[in-house]
Order: C-alpha cells, then sequence, then structure tokens
C-alpha cells in the first residue's frame, strides 16, 4: 500500500524536504511537536540578557554563576499541528492514466508525510458527491499506514460541491490547521468564497490544482458530442480555431483567480500537470512558492 502512494525514490526526497516544511497556523491545543514561538513552557530554548521588567523567577542563577551576567531562559511552546487534505475526488478526477485522482493521491500522501515525520498530525478529508467525510487524524510515522488506506481506497464519482466540502471541513475542524485542498477546480459554484472563509477562519491555506496535458492545450477538432461526466449534460461543439482560442483563455482565467487569490489571502497555489515529477510541486509546496 504504502509502495503504491510513497516509493523509496519519492521518500528519500520528502525526508530531504521534511525539516522545511511548516505550517503557520496552530491549533493552540497541547501537542508533542515544538513550535517556534517563544513562551513559557517546558522546552528549554537558550538564555537572553536579563532586562529591567523581566520576571527575576526566570533568571537562570547557573549561567549567572558562570558569565557574572544575569541571563533569562526562554522556552519552546508546545502546540499540536494538524495538516488536513482535502481530496476532491469527482468524476473530473478520474480522467487521465495515471489519473489526476491517482496524483492527488500520491500528494496527499507525501504532504501527511512530511507532517507525521515531524510528530505534527494528518487528516485525510473525503470529499465526495454526498458527503465530506473527516477521518480520525493519526500522528507519527507508526500511523502512516492508518493514514494511506482510506487515501489509497479514494474513488472519483459523481459530482462534488467542492464549496460546500470545503465549508464542512471547516465547520467540523475544532481548531485551525493547515488546509490542503487537491482538486482540479473544475467546479462552478463559489469555491473562492469558501476558501476566504477558510483563510478567515484561521487555516494556513493551500491550493493544489491537478491538471492534464490535454486540459492545458487540447488537441480537438471537428464536429463533437461532449458529455460533461459529472452531470450527464451534453453540448454539440465545433473544435475550431475560435473555440480552442475561448478554451484556452477560460482555463488561464481559471488559474489566475487562483493565483491572484492565493497571493491576496497570503495562502499558497501550486499547478501540477499529470507526467510531472511530483517531487517538483512538493517542493513548491514547502518553500510555498505559489505558480
Amino acid at each position: 500500500m504504502a509502495e503504491e502512494l510513497l516509493d523509496p525514490a519519492f521518500l528519500r526526497e520528502l525526508e530531504a524536504l521534511r525539516r522545511r516544511m511548516e505550517i503557520r497556523a496552530r491549533s493552540g491545543a497541547a501537542g508533542e511537536r515544538l513550535a517556534s514561538r517563544k513562551g513559557s513552557s517546558v522546552e528549554f530554548q537558550e538564555h537572553r540578557p536579563y532586562a529591567p521588567g523581566d520576571d527575576p523567577r526566570r533568571i537562570d542563577w547557573m549561567a549567572y554563576a558562570r558569565s557574572g551576567e544575569p541571563m533569562i531562559k526562554l522556552f519552546r511552546a508546545e502546540e499540536d499541528v494538524v495538516a488536513r487534505l482535502l481530496v476532491d475526488r469527482s468524476a473530473s478526477m478520474g480522467f487521465g492514466e495515471p489519473s489526476k485522482l491517482q496524483v492527488a493521491r500520491r500528494l496527499a500522501a507525501a504532504i501527511g508525510y512530511l507532517s507525521l515525520a515531524r510528530l505534527e498530525r494528518a487528516q485525510l478529508i473525503d470529499a465526495g458527491p454526498e458527503r465530506t467525510l473527516l477521518r480520525p487524524p493519526v500522528r507519527g510515522r507508526a500511523s502512516l499506514p492508518e493514514l494511506l488506506r482510506p487515501l489509497v481506497a479514494l474513488e472519483a464519482e459523481g459530482a462534488v460541491d467542492l464549496a460546500r466540502a470545503i465549508d464542512s471541513a471547516v465547520r467540523q475542524s475544532m481548531r485551525p490547521g493547515l488546509l490542503v485542498v487537491l482538486s482540479d477546480f473544475f467546479d462552478a459554484g463559489p469555491v473562492l468564497g469558501a476558501l476566504g472563509r477558510a483563510r478567515a477562519a484561521g487555516h494556513d491555506l493551500a491550493m493544489v490544482q491537478v491538471v492534464l496535458p490535454e486540459e492545458e492545450s487540447p488537441s480537438l477538432e471537428g464536429d463533437l458530442l461532449l458529455e460533461d461526466a459529472e452531470t450527464g449534460e451534453t453540448i454539440e461543439l465545433t473544435a475550431d480555431a475560435d473555440a480552442l482560442e475561448a478554451y484556452a483563455r477560460r482555463f488561464a482565467g481559471l488559474c489566475e483567480e487562483l493565483r491572484v487569490f492565493a497571493r491576496r489571502q497570503g495562502a499558497t497555489y501550486v499547478r501540477t500537470v499529470v507526467g510531472e515529477a511530483l517531487e517538483e510541486p512538493i517542493r513548491r509546496l514547502v518553500s510555498r512558492v505559489s505558480d
């Protein structure tokens, strides 16, 4: 199971990226990972010179005896951190070889692995056609199979209201964390509004768009009858130069909307094309480099 989503070469690359991953939303609950925020907790971080107004009880008298200067102990706060992986499994995600859903599953597995390897929690959110299911969060490397089992079982089917799925995930999440939405974002609903509400709720937000090469640059021609895989609706189309140019503008407009939203909201937007090496979108996501 693990080999299907995370092969050994991919895992080696993830290990190199592990220390660079940071979740910028904190749940505020006690946990195992040490956050970079300084506060009065249990793990010593460093000394700094005593300054007027500091609590004298925080002076490290042993350090004072060694240096002759009063020094204050600083600590690192322990907080619980969770990465939530919302996978859109609508029928449109089933296209391609490998399918967009297969790529989304591997990317979700990679992000989950990075979190679990850092003693953070990871949670799979199954955005299906009938409901949005939040799997119980897991923690630590040993729990990786618990994350991968339901992930590898996801199948593309039906129509998914992505905006409603995001809203449902935020509503069911007790505390903010990293919310990664993996989708092709081919949804006519108010998805950006839902993403904005997730951001306003305090979530560290990342959008990973998975598309096919032929969706970026279709090679259709002639008179066609196209069927929507999710609704069953059909449309007659003449795939001439004007139609392909209009499609290219719509596709570029969608990507630009996501890119602008990410920039304005302090979120991350990464687009990956099926067939691209998965290490590259993971690097961009970890480095918070939006496309």
